[in-house]
């Protein structure tokens, strides 16, 4: 054996009880487990739990892991795997021009990208990129993506709310589909984000059915978190079984004042489903506030034409009348129709360092917002604190839920589940509070997520698989990032291996860079073929795309 991780816990992903062995690792997989005898290296793993790495099912490191080859942010909570291309945007597929508006749209989530080589135009590339990043050697963690709907339909209609004609639609199937075949698990969409949320139901179905036909799934950020929030799960639920694909809903939870207390709602609505033969997962982080862009909040009619139209509205005095108008009083689609409290918006990250008083401040109401947009070109990210711990607390106990991080890693104060999510579950929400066993937190983390990706070799501790693994200690593993110092790294997780090499070593990161890009391929299985198909009842929110609560396009 290359390595042998000697008195372990074993916590191996299924949910199953735990028990004590040795394990023994030899290129790069898990090769026998103990009693064994000694190895090339040996590893005293008593008073550790040994488990799968975990999978983080939705993260915005697109970027990051191309500039970072450190990204400790992941690699220290025990992450070997993260999803990206989330929220229907993302840097693939693109032409010059949907390349632009990409980088100044999301510029809050991953930066401006001006330190990084735009040196490909396909999903395939994208990933061959993130495989020969510094200088070859690869990446910090392994990765999967998702084309990004928003990004496809800005590629072949620009960022205008009109349905797709029907050459732009079956351009929108090529895009997905080739994406799909150069190895992306699946497409997302942010249908509160522009282009993607000028959508119809009709459209994302029909994109559907191509990912249902390559054997990915769809993950939604619906079109409401708050007013009209079981709606707009019940569009995704009735589209996803319409089109015969799986679902796997993106940071689920029910925010605002009108859905405290709700989370049961929304988990009979899933329950019902499931039991109706739909395939449904779902991940969540484990806190209240949200975080995204301040430009997300405006209304969709705001944001049409892209980023330098949005610009151009800002400056106008009385376009920015109808845009506070829109917040404040109506309620915008882009704040999930709910009129905007600015005492519930915290600034955490601008790219221009001459705006940096502003982080860590509650906005004091529109005309800040405004002069934040203007004077950051639309980056500013921000908390929304507006969650309930309860929805939280209910909707992780659920079996189909999964472990998402969602982080956003821009930013001089960034969300604190950038960095502690993962141990965050395993110290807070299982030591502290009882809510999840050791053994069924795992299983969220690891087994369920690489079940989704159908991922054939990882995800479990079992002879034969990836040697993606992690050592903590129950008894102290905690999340160190906090609201007031959120880049603080967690403690109690001394040893990540990736491919059974060591990217964390006795708490420390080392050189290593074991990533690679995981992709969808035939012979791998992952993203086979989804169950559920067409039922009656399921057209209900087939037609123009709906209206959950916002005044929509005046």
């Amino acid at each position: 054996m290359d390595l042998v991780i000697r008195g372990a816990r074993v916590v191996d992903g299924t949910g199953g009880p735990s028990y004590r062995a040795d394990v023994g690792v030899h290129e790069g997989r898990i090769a026998a487990i103990g009693p064994l005898p000694g190895g090339r290296r040996n590893l005293d793993a008593h008073g550790l739990v040994l488990a799968p790495g975990f999978i983080d099912m939705h993260a915005h490191s697109d970027l990051a892991l191309l500039r970072d080859p450190d990204h400790s942010a992941k690699a220290a909570q025990g992450v070997t795997l993260e999803v990206l291309g989330q929220d229907g945007l993302s840097y693939a597929p693109v032409d010059d021009r949907t390349l632009a508006g990409v980088r100044t749209a999301i510029a809050g989530w991953n930066g401006p990208g001006e330190d990084v080589d735009f040196d490909w135009r396909t999903v395939g590339g994208y990933l061959d990129r993130l495989d020969r990043a510094h200088g070859g050697q690869g990446v910090a963690v392994n990765a999967a993506y998702l084309v990004p709907q928003g990004t496809v339909r800005a590629y072949a209609l620009g960022w205008d709310d009109r349905p797709a004609t029907g050459a732009e639609l079956d351009r929108m199937r090529q895009l997905v589909a080739d994406g799909l075949a150069q190895g992306a698990v699946g497409m997302s969409s942010g249908l509160t984000y522009t282009p993607g949320m000028y959508a119809s139901g009709t459209e994302l179905t029909e994109l559907c059915r191509v990912v249902a036909r390559h054997g990915g799934y769809y993950c939604p950020h619906h079109r409401s978190y708050g007013r009209g929030a079981l709606a707009a799960y019940a569009e995704m639920v009735a589209l996803a079984r319409e089109a015969g694909c799986a679902l796997h809903l993106a940071h689920a939870t029910m925010n605002f004042g009108e859905n405290e207390g709700r989370a049961a709602e929304l988990l009979a609505l899933l329950d019902a489903a499931l039991v109706g033969g739909a395939d449904i997962t779902l991940d969540s982080y484990p806190y209240t506030p949200g975080c995204t862009t301040l430009v997300a909040l405006l209304p969709s009619w705001a944001n049409e034409g892209g980023p330098e139209a949005v610009l151009a509205r800002l400056r106008d005095d009385a376009e920015a009348e109808r845009i506070r108008r829109a917040l404040e009083v109506e309620g915008a689609d882009g704040c999930h129709g709910v009129p905007v409290d600015w005492s519930t918006i915290e600034v955490s990250g601008v790219t221009d360092p001459a705006l940096g008083a502003y982080v860590g401040t509650r906005l004091a109401g529109w005309e800040a917002a405004r002069r934040l947009l203007l004077g950051d070109r639309l980056a500013p990210t921000i908390l929304q604190h507006v969650g309930h711990e309860e929805n939280v607390r209910a909707i992780m106990r659920h079996p189909a839920h999964t472990g998402g991080s969602d982080g956003i890693l821009q930013g001089s104060k960034p969300h604190p589940r950038a960095y502690g999510t993962f141990p965050h579950y395993l110290g807070h929400y299982v030591r502290e509070l009882g809510l999840l066993s050791l053994e069924e937190c795992v299983a969220h983390l690891s087994g369920r997520p690489a079940a989704r990706l159908r991922l054939p070799d990882r995800g479990l501790v079992r002879l034969g698989h990836r040697a993606d693994l992690v050592l903590f200690d129950p008894d102290t593993v905690a999340a160190g990032s906090t609201y007031e110092r959120p880049r603080t790294l967690p403690t109690g997780i001394p040893h990540v291996l990736i491919d059974g090499r060591f990217v964390m070593r006795d708490g420390r990161r080392t050189d290593v860079l074991a990533g690679r890009s995981v992709r969808r391929t035939p012979s791998t299985g992952v993203g086979g073929p989804a169950p559920g198909g067409p039922a009656a009842g399921r057209r209900a929110f087939m037609g123009r795309r709906p209206d959950y609560g916002a005044r929509g396009k005046p």
